[in-house]
């Protein structure tokens, strides 16, 4: 007798989803289906039943063909149905920070289905950029669920946050053979938290995911690493008019800066609050500038640079190591360049960009900077940063270019 399917539900059927979260379920034995808005993709997806992941690694490139998916609208009645199903013990996203509200509703109305169905427990794992991502749908979905839901929910659905970490930037559709594939690097680290996840027949078990009971230390890290590194590369590489991350990371000044971030700041005081081993975190701030530096994922600075607001949020990839640094009496002179450069991002077509930039003409830099940073007019930290800022500006190619 063959063992019943099991199914997960994914959200969202961009790049992430396609080239990350989805091979990694489909590698764990789940017919994945991908629930999005996008009604070309999902048409797409039901008609091949198949795609390829290329793994860009700077010597060697690799297909993966992902089979044993499927997709519906991201509407209630498709998702409803999909809830109901008791070959589904899983749910995930990655829809971006700003999409998970949106998407909350619809998966209350599918927990409400399943409650009704009885079929079961349920886990539940956004694979946002952001902190604690699962637990923020989770106060969404709450907002949307009636008391009796809200109770049942409670006993059979866990919510567990994660971290994840994979850079898939934007792919050309004729680098592939089909519009589905998607173009991703070979590193990734999904990391999930294991003391959230609910009890489910089979419990929930995924190739290539650490389970652990210490979270936070990796989504610091992560997020004071990798984010922190990729945002003030992006920005600085922006000032001397690169278009890519690995060009940037290949200028010498600018490596220097990240790499004196990352290990003598913000990386000083993770391995301060978490007791990481010094060898092992610089192999890992190593292996991230290794990466930067890939020329085949072609990963452009607006990209990385975009919505510079969100990444001036406190607790976030610059501002949570420059507060962290401080806070242990570390220097947090590179930092504070890249914060510094933030307040020169000038795009157009960025909507935060063209916000921060009106903020920073109105108020003046001095104040724009104490504003948003938190840094009080006149501390250390405050005049760091605005003395970074006059620096940069003067050696901002763009600005200065004839």
């Amino acid at each position: 007798m063959s063992k019943p399917e099991r199914k997960a539900v994914h959200f969202g059927a961009g790049n992430i989803g396609r080239g990350f979260i989805g091979p990694l379920l489909v590698d764990s034995g789940y017919h994945v289906v991908f629930a999005d808005v996008n009604k070309d993709v999902i048409q797409q997806l039901n008609e091949q039943d198949s795609y390829d992941v290329l793994v860009l690694d700077e010597d060697e490139e690799q297909h993966n063909s992902i089979t044993d998916v499927s997709g519906v609208v991201a509407t209630p009645d498709d998702v409803l149905r999909a809830f109901s199903d008791t070959a589904l013990d899983l749910v995930t996203t990655a829809v971006g920070p700003a999409v998970l509200e949106k998407i909350a509703g619809t998966i209350a109305q599918g927990l409400h289905a399943r409650r009704e169905e009885n079929a079961g427990p349920l886990n539940i794992i956004a694979c946002e950029n952001m902190v604690n991502q699962t637990s923020t749908l989770r106060k969404h979905v709450f907002a949307s669920l009636a008391d009796v839901d809200k109770a049942w929910v409670d006993e059979h659905v866990g919510f567990a946050n994660c971290s994840v970490d994979r850079i898939v930037p934007p792919f050309d559709a004729k680098d592939g053979g089909t519009p589905l594939d998607v173009g991703v690097e070979g590193f990734y680290e999904w990391v999930v938290d294991e003391r959230a996840l609910q009890h489910t027949p089979p419990d929930v078990r995924l190739k290539g995911v650490c389970l652990t009971t210490d979270l936070q230390a990796y989504i610091e890290r992560k997020l004071f690493t990798l984010n922190c590194g990729h945002a003030i590369t992006a920005y600085l590489g922006f000032l001397r008019g690169y278009t890519t991350i690995d060009e940037a990371i290949r200028d010498h000044g600018i490596l220097g800066t990240v790499r004196a971030a990352l290990m003598n700041e913000g990386g000083a005081a993770l391995r301060r609050k978490h007791k990481f081993d010094d060898g092992e975190y610089t192999q890992y701030v190593e292996k991230t500038l290794e990466r930067f530096a890939n020329p085949r994922l072609k990963d452009e600075i607006v990209r990385v640079g975009r919505q510079p607001l969100r990444k001036l949020e406190k607790g976030d990839r610059l501002l949570g190591p420059a507060y962290m640094a401080r806070d242990y009496g570390l220097p947090i002179d590179n930092l504070a360049k890249g914060i510094a450069a933030v307040f020169l991002y000038e795009v157009p077509e960025d909507k935060q960009s063209v916000e921060l930039q009106k903020k920073a003409e109105k108020l003046g830099v001095e104040k724009a900077v104490a504003e948003i940073t938190g840094f009080d007019e006149g501390t250390e930290e405050h005049l760091k940063v605005v003395g970074a800022y006059y620096a940069l500006r003067k050696t901002d190619t763009r600005r200065n270019r004839s």
